[in-house]
């Protein structure tokens, strides 16, 4: 049984097409995951973006109804 010579890891390397890259070998980014529900979370953000949207849409329907512009109505 022969073994596969491992291959040494570069800074330069080849894709499929054999067209060198000399770029350098990034590291892989991650993020790590809290349990927290309050802070910069994913899931403070969603609910951040969904009330936005919320918001915005509140805003049509009220200039829509009233025939003035949110500005016009605060003063």
């Amino acid at each position: 049984m022969t073994e596969q010579p491992t291959k040494a890891r570069t800074a330069f390397t080849k894709d499929d097409r054999g067209i060198l890259n000399n770029w350098a070998i990034e590291p892989k980014m991650y993020v790590e995951q809290g349990e927290g529900r309050f802070g910069f979370t994913e899931y403070a953000e969603l609910i951040n973006g969904r009330l936005a949207m919320l918001g915005f849409v509140g805003l049509i329907v009220i200039e829509i109804v009233t025939g003035k512009g949110f500005l016009q109505i605060i003063g």
